[in-house]
């Protein structure tokens, strides 16, 4: 493997009704997901019996008597709202959010456009809601609300379970907590409740407080041991909680691609007699959740982080070793060219490891700037997604002082102007004003596939049979989950089909049966027997 492997996004959106302070958002929940329902596609159940939220990577589970109500996923409230969106993701109530779980994709920048297809699909429903209610319902795609509650961005990956977990964890503790320099969207505020002015990398940074942890609303942790693959037994799935809802592309891209490198290394170094336990004995920090706050904080992005072994490193100087330690391994497993960097084996790990090297520099560039350059840093900036936005709003707060206005932090300008950032609607949204500034992953084609993301599932996993299947046959359809789909046969009883592997089931693996069997009128459980026969 490579950066390529089955990944995706869940996005929890901020939820409100302008002017209307009272407003429920539970409530706006609901009307959102339902209106993302096309007509078709209301009454397919989402099979719960697949999830396992008490299920501990570590090695045990959790008494289902001792988990908070809000954990077990797989017990859900009778009235929970699930739709399977057209391109065979999943929207749905959680908890006091709409959200948008994206169909399983198998690089990042595929998984990029898929998340950004998302936030479409969400903005139209909200519209939808808006029209059907009467009154406006508006979306933000962002992490904090500034009062002490946060909501969640997840990552999901593939790996292999023979990789053992506590090196998962050392692994991925270093990483989630320095990525931050170049993956965090910026946030005004310092604090989970805001209780210093100022502005900080991260959203997410301040409301994580412990290292290692099953669950994922309270005492949130770096590593989330939530062990539910969704897949074969090979595998398990990483389920990441600490990230930022990021509007830019290259942030997310780098989000997606530097962590999926990190698990290849765990999953290569073994083969290659690379001694990953000094690597990982080399950048233990000694209290990661406290550098996961200084991290974000760090304006200079040169604070020294102690270490377990009792030395110091900047973040940036762990994210370097990271690297270097991928490439390592590469040029042990894949050769290297007369420059020495390893040939890699597909595009799109090639692209990643150039953009983690040149996001690098970036920061590098930008810890040795003043404040007067930084605002002027315009390549930067349409790399870093923390730093084009505090130009934006240290821009605001220079005009502010200048007219002899507080031009504090706290500043409610500024803090509705960091809001603005976040909303998903073009008319009012910050981010969409300024996103001509910043580099776009597909160039002039981003927002065409953008579009073609939000009603077509990707080719190469199960998801394209999810969304055929529904898209075709919706009302055979019983219930459906990542992993199995359940289709009513002719007599009335019911048909069980297991789609656990996620690479099995691609549309170059099905399309012939499902286009034939539509052809011929088939029922929807022929045509699945059809294609378990390999017809």
């Amino acid at each position: 493997m490579s950066v390529r492997r089955v990944m995706g996004t869940e996005t929890e959106y901020a939820v409100s009704r302008p002017g209307d302070r009272y407003a429920n958002p539970v409530r706006l929940s609901f009307d959102v997901v339902a209106a993302a329902d096309d007509g078709t596609r209301g009454d397919i159940r989402w099979d719960y019996r697949q999830e396992d939220p008490v299920n501990d990577a570590r090695g045990h589970r959790l008494d289902r008597a001792a988990a908070r109500p809000d954990m077990l996923t797989d017990a859900p409230q009778l009235h929970i709202t699930n739709i399977i969106a057209p391109n065979g993701g999943r929207i749905y109530v959680d908890h006091a959010h709409p959200e948008y779980s994206a169909p399983e994709t198998t690089d990042p920048f595929e998984a990029v456009r898929y998340d950004h297809a998302g936030d479409l699909l969400m903005q139209h429903a909200a519209r939808e809601a808006s029209r059907r209610t009467g009154k406006p319902i508006v979306l933000h795609r962002n992490n904090v609300d500034g009062k002490g509650a946060s909501w969640g961005t997840h990552e999901n990956y593939m790996m292999l379970r023979a990789v053992p977990f506590d090196q998962v964890t050392a692994l991925m503790t270093a990483h989630l907590v320095t990525r931050q320099l170049f993956t965090g969207s910026g946030r005004v505020g310092l604090g989970e409740r805001c209780e210093h002015a100022g502005f900080q990398l991260s959203q997410r940074a301040d409301y994580i407080h412990a290292r290692v942890g099953l669950q994922t609303t309270f005492d949130r942790p770096i590593i989330n041991t939530r062990d539910e693959s969704h897949s074969t037994d090979e595998y398990r799935r990483l389920h990441v909680i600490v990230g930022d809802a990021n509007r830019m592309d290259v942030p997310q891209a780098l989000k997606l691609g530097t962590t999926s490198m990190l698990l290849w290394l765990l999953e290569t170094a073994a083969n290659e007699s690379y001694d990953v336990n000094a690597l990982l004995a080399s950048v233990a920090l000694s209290d990661p959740v406290t550098a996961m706050h200084e991290v974000s904080h760090d304006l200079t992005l040169a604070r020294p982080l102690p270490l377990a072994d009792g030395g110091t490193m900047t973040a940036w100087q762990i994210q370097t070793r990271l690297l270097t330690a991928v490439c390592e391994v590469a040029a042990m497993r894949y050769g290297t060219d007369s420059h020495g960097t390893p040939l890699w084996p597909d595009t799109q790990t090639r692209r990643i490891m150039e953009m983690w090297r040149r996001a690098l520099v970036d920061v590098a560039a930008v810890r040795h700037a003043d404040n007067d350059t930084r605002l002027t840093m315009t390549q930067e900036g349409a790399r870093l997604e923390w730093l084009l936005k505090w130009q934006v709003l240290e821009r605001m707060r220079r005009r502010l002082a200048s007219s002899g206005h507080d031009a504090a932090w706290s500043d409610p300008r500024i803090v509705a102007l960091d809001l603005r950032w976040a909303a998903l609607d073009p008319e009012t949204s910050l981010f969409d004003a300024v996103k001509p500034h910043t580099e776009r992953l597909d160039g002039s084609d981003a927002d065409t596939l953008i579009r073609h993301a939000s009603s077509q599932a990707p080719d190469s996993t199960r998801a394209w049979l999810r969304a055929y299947i529904v898209r075709e046959y919706a009302p055979q359809v019983v219930a459906a989950s990542w992993s199995r789909l359940t289709v009513r046969e002719t007599d009335g009883s019911l048909f069980g089909f297991d789609m656990s592997n996620p690479l099995q089931w691609t549309r170059e693996r099905c399309e012939h049966a499902v286009c034939d069997g539509l052809a011929a009128g088939e029922p929807v459980a022929d045509i699945l027997r059809d294609i378990i026969d390999g017809r």
